[in-house]
């Protein structure tokens, strides 16, 4: 399957759409969500002892964007939804680009870390080696992404919004590909069997 611009613009304005739409129950909703393993999955693998320079990747309302504030660090937001980014402003204070996920403006060799929580599944396979590359050439070197997606072996639309859905194997070429070493991967939640963990994390290093 290939699909042209209007194609990939029209998927990615009905998802967007989704979330202008349900911006605040999509807060009420996931807010109080416990992402703690994740947020550590990513500061393990960057330097300790200073304030690090972190891109929320797909901040949402701004849950993550808050913690990682909260630790000192220089952080900025990025999301596609204009809502998202409003709220996100509200609630941290921080800087919070406006930025579709398929036309990305990121400064080079600039961020410590990337945290992509529940975020790049949104992008097309077609389009995520370009996406990947992006993002690794926005890392400094030595800098690590983390992302978490629901896993899987299909893509396409879920009501409004559009997903591509990777088990490990796949993905891990995809980051392969784009210059990244995986350095690990874990499914959540955990404590369940595989087949009720829907979630796959990996941590990623631009080498």
């Amino acid at each position: 399957m290939s699909l042209d611009k209007q194609q990939l613009d029209a998927l990615s304005n009905s998802t967007l759409n989704h979330y202008n739409s349900r911006a605040h129950s999509f807060k009420e909703g996931t807010w109080d969500h416990d992402v703690t393993q994740n947020y550590a999955a990513l500061l393990n693998a960057l330097p300790s002892g200073h304030p690090l320079k972190i891109l929320d990747f797909g901040c949402g309302p701004g849950r993550d964007l808050l913690y990682f504030k909260s630790l000192g660090h220089e952080c900025i937001g990025l999301d596609g939804s204009q809502k998202f980014c409003e709220m996100a402003r509200q609630e941290t204070e921080c800087e919070v680009w406006q930025q579709n996920f398929l036309y990305l403006d990121l400064p080079q060799n600039y961020f410590d870390g990337i945290f992509a929580n529940a975020s790049l599944f949104h992008v097309p396979r077609q389009e995520l080696p370009r996406i990947l590359s992006e993002i690794y050439d926005a890392l400094k070197n030595d800098g690590a992404l983390f992302s978490s997606n629901p896993r899987g072996n299909d893509e396409g639309w879920q009501g409004e919004r559009y997903g591509a859905y990777l088990e490990f194997g796949e993905y891990q070429e995809y980051l392969t590909k784009s210059g990244f070493t995986v350095l690990t991967h874990y499914y959540r939640p955990a404590g369940l069997p595989r087949e009720d963990q829907p979630w796959l994390a990996v941590v990623s290093r631009k080498s």
